[in-house]
């Protein structure tokens, strides 16, 4: 009889214990929301901007990791093998977006910045900043051949080399652009050539019109997926994308009346905010933040800034600034944190930042360094 009562017993704790056991596993589902990974800081804030509390998200870059050199973890494929939904910007940023999709065929998938206007990267220091000489004020005719993705409202620009420029009225020539594939990525087709790495400026986001694509996007996306809760994503949309709409037309407004056009940047990742409103960048780095300028480009940029008084730098937060220290020294030139939004620390994120306040503040910046 003790037996009886000792297996009894034993047999009881184990049916007891076992929903125990897989509470914290069945924890994710959370009573049937969608679980949502977000390749990098933009995406992520946006997603969760429009999913609120329908979703379970999660972010696969950590706080303050520079995106373009993450790599994913086993960890990380074998998290988004039971993922309902992977969201990615595209244009190249996510080197990893292949092996991610490889090794889970079944994944759906949302690429953000399908339908938005790529504007072509350039990869190399070899410009020819004496040809800038004369952009310091807003009548000269600018030889723009050195200048990336340089935009002017009223200049007359000869923009031999600059592929990715566009004026105020955003009149772009994009001889490629019947060549972009902006369909749906569900079958993976055109992956291999969108993720290129470099072939595009992958830094869509920082245009706010582009912005509100991808949350749009993403938003489609979400209601496909999980259409009882379409009503609350709409919803959610409207809110951010007027939002959008308002912080564009400040842009717009402050910008306008700020006389000079032209800024040095540590990391040529402002095209399309240039684009936007009739601005240019002269990048130390280029596109992927990683190749150090050469000697030759160095004296090319001190050069460029002394002749045309250029009185900032404008470098990123959470990235060494040796460069543009050492061309501080040699030129006066002051430096200012303008924030590409790629990533936000841990910090940022208990604070509130996001993709509004961070653009906000990039707004005060350019209007000090553009007076």
């Amino acid at each position: 009889m003790k037996k009886i009562f000792v297996i009894l017993l034993a047999l009881l704790f184990t049916a007891c214990s076992k929903p125990a056991a897989n509470n914290e596993a069945k924890n994710e589902e959370s009573n049937g929301k969608l679980n949502v990974y977000a390749s990098v800081y933009p995406i992520y804030d946006f997603t969760k901007k429009i999913g609120g509390d329908k979703i379970n998200l999660s972010m696969l870059t950590k706080p303050g990791e520079e995106p373009h050199h993450y790599e994913p973890s086993s960890d990380d494929i074998k998290n988004l093998s039971k993922a309902d939904l992977f969201i990615y910007n595209g244009a190249g940023l996510e080197s990893f977006t292949d092996k991610i999709i490889e090794s889970n065929p079944d994944l759906k998938t949302c690429q953000a910045s399908e339908g938005v206007d790529l504007i072509k990267a350039t990869h190399d220091h070899d410009h020819d900043h004496d040809c800038c000489e004369n952009s310091e004020d807003g009548n000269h005719n600018h030889d723009h051949d050195c200048c990336e993705n340089s935009e002017d409202a009223n200049h007359n620009h000869d923009h031999d080399c600059c592929k990715n420029s566009d004026d105020a009225n955003h009149n772009h020539n994009h001889e490629n652009e019947n060549n972009h594939n902006h369909e749906a990525e569900e079958n993976h087709s055109s992956h291999e050539e969108e993720h290129h790495h470099g072939m595009y400026d992958p830094h869509t986001w920082l245009s706010i019109k582009n912005a509100k694509i991808e949350m749009e996007n993403i938003k489609n996306k979400l209601s496909e997926i999980d259409p009882d809760n379409a009503s609350y994503y709409q919803k959610n949309f409207d809110k951010y994308a007027k939002m959008c709409d308002d912080l564009d037309k400040e842009y717009s407004q402050k910008i306008s009346v700020l006389p000079n056009r032209v800024m040095v940047v540590s990391h040529q990742a402002f095209g399309y905010l240039c684009g936007d409103y009739g601005l240019s960048q002269v990048p130390i780095k280029n596109i992927s933040n990683e190749d150090e300028p050469d000697a030759q480009t160095m004296a090319q940029i001190i050069d460029y800034i002394k002749k045309n008084n250029i009185k900032y730098i404008c470098v990123e937060e959470m990235t060494s600034t040796k460069i543009a220290d050492t061309i501080k020294a040699e030129t006066g030139a002051q430096i200012k944190v303008l924030s590409p939004v790629e990533t936000l620390t841990q910090e940022q994120m208990d604070k509130g930042e996001d993709y509004f306040s961070i653009m906000e503040n990039n707004l005060k910046i350019l209007e000090e360094v553009l007076s």
